[in-house]
């Protein structure tokens, strides 16, 4: 999955754990960006009493590098806090929610956003409310409408929310983490003898909390229209664990995420809780991680004689690392198309904000001819999954050596998934499954 229980730290810290960031030219308003950040992975709809929400002793920011460093240039930090009307119950809920300030809507939070330029902090909004969980029809009637009081206008043309939306990332888990099974192709797998079928979407039915923000791109660019965007999750030095806690000291950055799926599948294991306490501008160390993936050989164990030429492949994947840490300079894709960011390695999400949005766009982005896709930052719609898997497979290899073929299976290699559950508009994901509506398996 994208990033979702990734590491050691964060499966045991889920409001910290950022599952998935989004940075795309806004396809209804193109003269913004929309920064995305998704926290709590794999949310039942159904667990209650206490439902999900954003941590009150959490700094969630997006970082925003646009001076070819890798360090954050620009910076917008979410902070929360909860609070209760009636303590006295134990109802999130004494009744149907109508309204953000609904007396019935017990457990509340609210939120301040900052904007961090240099040593400069500017405090944007605060006082910001979300929305609740979407409980059923009886709690959370007209959940749609509801959620939408809670996108909020702020000066200068930018727009925020915070809160449940539904999961948009879509991949074939409980096949996936089996021994690396593709269903559609897992009667070619050395591990068994299960004919072909179409995958199974394990994130279909479930939630995470979304943190979206929707800006003017002259607010993000200086000098380049390429920007790099990466989102994390810090605490605060000391907690004591008393009733309530309290927590002091700096904050420590204890997640991080940029390009999907990297710290998943290119950091070891052993190093996984390292890296999300680090900076992008140090990814150097994990280079060698990017130009021999693992995966790489792992296609070849698993579906011996499918994957020959990869197999054959001995030289650094230099497409690889141009796709996940330089950015692609122009004239690799085309002459004019680049997400390029410097020479300095980092996981940063890329995003050209001077390619417009696609009026046809391909889920498989650059791989299905669509330059606003995947690498050039990532809609909520790019099934990351299948053109990360396909380029590890080889497919990239060619921009980059053309001596290289890639091999038949590279480019149609996939987990056999669709997902349409999003929205035209900010914040575009779609409206969060409710509990009375989706069992709690």
């Amino acid at each position: 999955m994208s990033s979702h229980r990734e590491a050691p730290g964060t499966s045991q810290d889920p409001v910290a754990d950022s599952t998935d960031v989004y940075a795309f030219v806004c396809p209804d308003e193109p003269s913004k960006v929309t920064l995305i950040c998704n926290y709590i992975p794999l949310e039942g709809p159904a667990a209650g009493p206490n439902f999900y929400e954003f941590g009150d002793d959490v700094l969630y920011s997006l970082n925003i590098s646009n001076q070819g460093t890798a360090e954050p240039d620009i910076t917008y930090e979410f902070q929360f806090e909860t609070t209760i009307l009636n303590p006295d119950t134990f109802l999130y809920n004494t009744g149907p929610i109508s309204s953000l300030d609904d007396p019935h809507f017990n457990k509340r939070q609210f939120y301040s956003v900052t904007r961090t330029v240099g040593s400069t902090s500017t405090v944007l909004a605060t006082g910001l409310a979300s929305p609740p969980c979407n409980i059923g029809p009886l709690s959370t009637p007209s959940y749609a409408t509801l959620a939408k009081t809670a996108i909020h206008r702020l000066p200068g043309g930018i727009r925020v929310f915070a809160g449940q939306r539904a999961e948009g990332f879509y991949v074939d888990l409980g096949a996936v983490f089996d021994l690396g099974d593709l269903r559609p192709f897992e009667n070619l797998h050395a591990f068994g003898n299960l004919p072909a079928r179409d995958g199974v979407n394990a994130t279909a039915q479930v939630n995470v909390h979304t943190i979206a923000i929707q800006v003017p791109i002259t607010d993000l660019t200086a000098g380049s229209p390429t920007i790099g965007v990466w989102a994390t999750a810090s605490r605060r030095k000391v907690e004591m664990r008393t009733n309530p806690p309290v927590e002091t000291g700096p904050w420590v950055q204890v997640s991080r995420l940029g390009n999907p799926l990297f710290n998943e599948v290119l950091v070891p294991l052993g190093k996984k809780d390292t890296w999300n306490a680090s900076s992008p501008a140090n990814d150097s160390h994990y280079a060698g991680k990017v130009a021999h993936p693992e995966l790489a050989s792992l296609l070849n164990v698993l579906y011996p004689g499918v994957f020959p030429n990869l197999a054959r492949y001995n030289k650094p994947r230099a497409d690889l690392l141009a796709i996940l840490l330089t950015g692609i300079p122009a004239g690799v894709v085309s002459p004019t198309y680049t997400t390029f960011t410097g020479t300095t390695q980092a996981d940063m999400l890329r995003l050209n904000t001077s390619i417009p949005p696609s009026s046809s766009p391909n889920v498989l982005g650059i791989l299905g001819g669509d330059v606003a896709g995947f690498p050039n930052g990532r809609r909520v719609i790019d099934d990351v999954f299948t053109i990360e898997l396909r380029a590890i497979a080889g497919v990239t290899i060619p921009l980059v050596d053309s001596t290289f073929t890639p091999d038949g299976a590279a480019g149609v290699v996939t987990d056999g998934l669709t997902f349409d559950n999003y929205l035209p508009v900010f914040p575009y994901l779609g409206v969060p499954y409710s509990g009375y509506d989706v069992p709690n398996n």
